[in-house]
């Protein structure tokens, strides 16, 4: 019996946030920054194949990415892995994949998560996407699901709810509030973090890009018969030409007057930023996260500190540092000004071009 679930798997980000590790060639989602022995796109996939048949996942990707996905994922085909030609942000991603599935099956409800988050209690994470794969296919609803905020966090967006039900309707959406913001958020009890994952029903997505984003709309379904034949990279080159960058958030999230939003505590991060590795890192009795064996410390605490695989290595003296040695690039900096790793991706690039990024 077909199975009407789907996951669809966006890994086209560059995760520059965690440069230098995570490079243009090889970007966050294909790495095991917190030394599990698995890359976040594993983790991702494997987290999801307990729900979804192998053959219903899709992963949307940059061409120069493809190769890489299919390393790391071998249980796919060639014919799974989507390729944007330019980043676009992740509505024309959305609509690639469900243009995509609704010529394979149009009573598809897709599960579209980023591929480099972590998600500690998968178990409760399973039953929350049942839940959520059940109320959209006896709903016209889309859904996403919020997180219960554990402190006041600016890195995340937050989602206003209208009950305290496991799913509610949403309110609101706020972006990256400020940390007076935040607290209030926390204290109020109406908001969660969101997540960035959606479930879906095909056909409402595409009513919900028809109603709110008509240009992307009309461009995908312009090229609708083109998908899975040999003409559809070209097709797609044409309309990620010509198709704005925009969110899904912002796009339709924020517009639609039919968002829901299911509440959980899954243990979840989006490991966005070195200090959110290291809060997830095993770390060593002063609170270190150390990425190999022959790193010796003295008088440090708090710190950060990755150097390539068989590298000896002594830091001394460093408290609530970030430390990324990748052989080519040393980087060195306080955690708390790691916002400034952007600045220093654009300095290198001036300087020496991109062969650092």
């Amino acid at each position: 019996m077909q199975s009407n679930k789907y996951c669809v798997i966006m890994a086209g980000g560059v995760g520059t946030r965690f440069w230098p590790m995570s490079r243009q060639a090889k970007p966050k989602q294909f790495l095991d920054i917190l030394g599990t022995g698995k890359s976040f796109i594993r983790h991702t996939y494997e987290r999801f194949a307990k729900i979804v048949p192998n053959e219903n996942f899709i992963v949307v990707t940059n061409r120069r990415y493809k190769e890489q996905v299919l390393e790391h994922l071998p249980e796919l085909c060639e014919e799974q892995i989507l390729c944007e030609p330019i980043g676009r942000n992740t509505a024309p991603c959305i609509a690639y994949a469900a243009y995509t599935l609704k010529r394979k099956n149009p009573d598809a409800t897709m599960i579209v998560s980023p591929a480099d988050h972590l998600i500690l209690n998968e178990v409760e994470f399973a039953k929350i996407i049942n839940n959520c794969t059940e109320f959209v296919e006896n709903h016209s609803a889309l859904m996403t699901i919020g997180i219960e905020p554990s402190r006041p966090e600016t890195g995340y967006g937050y989602i206003q709810r209208t009950g305290s039900e496991d799913i509610s309707k949403v309110k609101c959406f706020t972006e990256k509030p400020n940390v007076e913001m935040a607290q209030a958020f926390l204290e109020c009890g109406e908001f969660l973090w969101n997540s960035g994952i959606f479930i879906w029903k095909t056909s409402e997505i595409i009513k919900a890009f028809e109603r709110y984003l008509p240009t992307h709309y009309a461009l995908f379904a312009a090229i609708e018969d083109k998908l899975g034949t040999p003409d559809e990279q070209s097709a797609i080159e044409q309309v990620f030409s010509e198709c704005r960058a925009i969110s899904i958030d912002y796009g339709i999230m924020e517009c639609a007057e039919n968002v829901y939003v299911h509440r959980g505590d899954i243990g979840w991060s989006d490991i966005g930023t070195w200090g959110s590795a290291h809060q997830h890192s095993r770390k060593d009795r002063y609170a270190n996260a150390l990425n190999s064996k022959l790193i010796q410390t003295y008088d440090t605490r708090n710190s950060v500190i990755f150097v390539p695989e068989g590298k000896a290595t002594i830091v001394s003296g460093l408290k609530d540092y970030i430390v990324v040695d990748t052989g080519d690039v040393l980087m060195i900096c306080p955690r708390s000004e790691e916002q400034m790793i952007k600045s220093f991706i654009e300095d290198i690039k001036y300087s020496t071009g991109d062969k650092h990024i």
